[in-house]
C-alpha cells in the first residue's frame, strides 16, 4: 500500500499545522544530526514558529557556523556593498538634516535675519507668524502675572488673619497681667490697713487688761 502524497500548501486547521509542524521539525533536527555524523559536517539550523518561538540545533556551535558563514570568500563581496537598512539609515538621516537645516532657516527669519531671498507674500506670512508667536507670549505672560497676583492677595490675607490672631493673643495677656496687678495692690492695702490698725500691738492689749479688771466691754 503506498502512502498517499501530501499537497505542499499551507495547513488551514491550526491544530493539524502545529501538530505537524512539531513532528516535521523533530524529523528535521533528526536529519541534521544523522547528517552531521555520517558525512562530518558542521551545521547550525535555525527555526521560529507561526507564533514566535525559537528552535535551534548545531553539532558545535551556531556562532561558529555563522561567523564561519561570514568568513567564506563567497559571502565577503556582500559585507562591501550597503544593506538595505544601512540605506534606510542614510536617507532617514539625510531627510533629518534637511528638515533640520529648514526649521534652522525658519528660526533665523523669526529672528530678523536671512531676509533678503524672500518676497512680499512670504514676508507677510512671516510676519503674521511672528504677531501670532507675539500675542501667545504676551496671553502667558498675563496668565503668569495673574497667578502671581493671586498668590500674593492669598499671601497677605494670611498674614492679616495671622496680625489679628497676635493683636488677640497680646490683649488677652495684657487683660491677665492688669488683673493681677490689681490682686497685688488690693493685698498691698489689706496689709497696710492692719499695719495701720495695729501700730502698737503693745498698747492695745494693756488696755484690753485694763477693760478686763474694770468689767467693762472692750470697744470694737
Amino acid at each position: 500500500m503506498t502512502r498517499k502524497k501530501i499537497q505542499i500548501k499551507k495547513i488551514d486547521n491550526t491544530s493539524a499545522r502545529q501538530v505537524s509542524f512539531s513532528k516535521r521539525r523533530r524529523g528535521l533536527f533528526k536529519k541534521a544530526f544523522e547528517l552531521s555524523i555520517l558525512c562530518d559536517a558542521e551545521i547550525a539550523l535555525m527555526v521560529f514558529s507561526a507564533t514566535g518561538k525559537f528552535f535551534e540545533y548545531s553539532n558545535s556551535s551556531i556562532g561558529q557556523v555563522i561567523e564561519r558563514r561570514n568568513l567564506h570568500p563567497k559571502n565577503l563581496d556582500t559585507f562591501s556593498q550597503p544593506s538595505v537598512e544601512l540605506q534606510l539609515d542614510s536617507a532617514v538621516h539625510a531627510m533629518l538634516n534637511k528638515e533640520i537645516a529648514e526649521k534652522t532657516r525658519e528660526l533665523r527669519r523669526t529672528r530678523g535675519e536671512d531676509l533678503q531671498g524672500l518676497n512680499m507674500e512670504e514676508l507677510e506670512k512671516l510676519e503674521k507668524l511672528i504677531e501670532g508667536s507675539l500675542c501667545r507670549v504676551m496671553e502667558t505672560k498675563g496668565e503668569k502675572i495673574l497667578k502671581e497676583v493671586d498668590a500674593l492677595k492669598s499671601k497677605e490675607h494670611q498674614l492679616i488673619e495671622e496680625n489679628q490672631r497676635l493683636k488677640q493673643r497680646l490683649m488677652s495677656l495684657s487683660k491677665g497681667q492688669g488683673h493681677l496687678l490689681e490682686q497685688g495692690q488690693s493685698s498691698d492695702s489689706m496689709v497696710t490697713n492692719i499695719s495701720s490698725n495695729s501700730a502698737n500691738p503693745r498698747q492695745d492689749y494693756d488696755n484690753y487688761c485694763s477693760f478686763l479688771t474694770l468689767g467693762l466691754p472692750f470697744p470694737d
